[in-house]
């Protein structure tokens, strides 16, 4: 029931079929019309200024032909990991990476992501080749009735 000023009801949306895919804000239209046949001029000024020193032309440009890097390679050994019984050894060596400072928490809390998906791999096949074993039994069985 709408009321105090609202219009539709709780989790009713006056739009259910929601912004279209791809449709771009008036904003972001207004400024492409605006820098439209520009960027090319405006690519040479940044490097010209760049080049005479400018520091944040610099970082613009820099930033452009090489951007920062959102984590890092690492390396570090971890246990293998063949059966679940693997896992308290492979985070018991992440755990202790964090503590020599080989890694970061962050670096250790996406490493676990990784061990978590790889079990759950080991998982699949482990049941898999379980229900395998007891089809054949199975069959097993029927044949000797």
């Amino acid at each position: 029931m709408p009321g105090n000023g609202r219009p539709f009801e709780a989790g009713q949306s006056g739009n259910p079929a929601g912004r279209p895919k791809g449709s771009r804000n008036r904003t972001t239209q207004a400024v492409e019309a605006i820098l439209e046949g520009e960027a090319e001029t405006l690519t040479r000024k940044a490097v010209e200024m760049a080049l005479d020193g400018d520091g944040p032309a610099m970082r613009l440009c820099l930033d452009r032909l090489c951007p920062p890097r959102k984590d890092r390679a690492i390396t570090f050994d971890l246990p293998e990991i063949e059966t679940t019984a693997d896992l308290t050894r492979a985070t018991r060596a992440l755990l202790q990476g964090v503590a020599d400072g080989e890694i970061t928490p962050a670096e250790a809390s996406e490493m676990s992501k990784l061990v978590t998906a790889h079990i759950e791999a080991v998982k699949i096949v482990d049941l898999a080749a379980r229900v395998a074993a007891l089809e054949e039994t199975k069959q097993g069985l029927g044949a000797r009735r």
